[in-house]
């Protein structure tokens, strides 16, 4: 099903080449008021006020120096830590909001019941709190314990679940349904499966990084979780450039719609109502990436043309070299996805730009990705990988592999 996305310019979350603050110049100001400004060096203009909301997206877009020098292409990064509570899902929290408002579903003083890896509750609890609304959240007992206290001081109920398959009604994604349908004034926004999540993208984000790169892209690639970030982006950038290549990146261990992708979408089955795709047994240190084995409503607006595979020592690994060489600190779905920036550089060759997201920040995985008795435990010590004079040959990153089974 193919929606014309060029019609969602609702919420004011089209987000045109305009600086983070909009400025006026003080229109009467004495010279004996000027002149004492320019003393103690306070600037002439006032910066108008907005609400929590309105201070979601407008992110930078960061060259990732270190990378382009050895790859010999322009990898570029999208800071979305620099959002609120620190993550990218706050454009979704934002969106998924503002739809429910705007048709009736979430009334005042409500409450917001939601399924999340950790990021979107964060998220929706603070930008919830903002509009008067309580916030219930459900999640795998994988999620880091710095997001569930992050929830808890924001004020969410939290209802952290023994992490099982999609067949289980104790699933997570399954128990937010039941508590949404059994709580008064209570509302799922389902962000799996509510295309206001990709809409935050095609609207936002997507514009957004088109405008700082002037047009000139040659590839985007990013995980998924939800696939709402490349169900928006890839719309985006094919409607503008059809050559622009969109890559998937899963974690080798969890992978399950790479393969999904690269058999042409043809490998799933039908279960209690959800599409369901094969999913690898295995484990991912990147909370929230592929987090359901069920094809998302966002995942079918994709447009993707590959998608490829990174394991969790190269998760490990990606993410201290980051750190170490560019003072880069991220979370491991942000390591993922510049993993896939660099397999992608390599394929296309040196003289493309490849732009990625930072999804979030490294301040939430102290106890597991930022802790050396945690990685030690599970094998995943990180190699020294500091590069010197840009001669560094990145062979911590693997060849790139295109799953067509998990």
């Amino acid at each position: 099903m193919t929606r014309n996305f060029s019609t969602f310019h609702r919420h004011g979350l089209c987000i045109a080449p305009s600086k983070r603050f909009s400025c006026r110049p003080l229109s009467i100001v004495s010279s004996s008021a000027e002149q004492l400004n320019q003393r103690r060096h306070v600037p002439s203009f006032a910066a108008a006020p907005v609400d929590l909301l309105a201070s979601v997206g407008n992110t930078p877009l960061l060259e990732l120096t270190t990378l382009s020098t050895l790859t010999g292409c322009k990898l570029f990064a999208k800071a979305e830590y620099t959002n609120p509570s620190g993550s990218i899902k706050d454009r979704v929290a934002k969106s998924l909001i503002l739809d429910a408002e705007e048709r009736g579903v979430l009334e005042p003083g409500g409450t917001i019941i939601e399924a999340t890896g950790g990021s979107t509750g964060v998220s929706l609890a603070l930008l919830g709190a903002s509009r008067g609304y309580k916030t219930q959240l459900t999640m795998p007992d994988i999620t880091a314990s710095e997001k569930v206290q992050m929830m808890k001081v924001m004020g969410a109920q939290v209802h952290v679940l023994p992490t099982t398959c999609m067949s289980d009604k104790n699933h997570f994604f399954h128990v937010a349904r039941y508590l949404a349908e059994t709580t008064p004034n209570a509302y799922c926004p389902d962000q799996f499966d509510n295309i206001a999540n990709m809409r935050a993208h095609y609207e936002g984000t997507a514009p957004e990084i088109w405008t700082q790169v002037q047009g000139r892209i040659h590839g985007f690639v990013t995980s998924a979780g939800t696939s709402g970030t490349i169900a928006g982006m890839s719309r985006f950038f094919k409607e503008r450039n059809p050559d622009v290549q969109v890559w998937l990146i899963d974690p080798e261990e969890t992978a399950a719609m790479s393969a999904f992708v690269n058999n042409g979408r043809l490998t799933s089955t039908m279960e209690n109502g959800f599409e369901i795709v094969p999913m690898a047994k295995g484990w991912t240190i990147a909370e929230g990436v592929a987090a359901l084995s069920h094809v998302t409503n966002n995942l079918r607006e994709s447009i993707v043309d590959r998608g490829i595979t990174a394991t969790n020592q190269e998760i490990v690994d990606m993410s201290y070299f980051l750190l170490r060489n560019d003072g880069i600190f991220v979370g491991p779905s942000s390591a993922l996805n510049v993993l896939g920036a660099v397999k992608m550089a390599r394929e296309l060759g040196p003289g493309h730009t490849i732009v990625t997201i930072l999804t979030d920040g490294g301040v939430r995985y102290g106890s597991k990705l930022y802790n050396e008795a945690w990685l030690k435990e599970h094998n995943l010590l990180p190699q020294e990988a500091e590069a010197k004079k840009g001669s560094l040959p990145l062979d911590f990153v693997g060849g790139v592999k295109y799953p067509m089974t998990v």
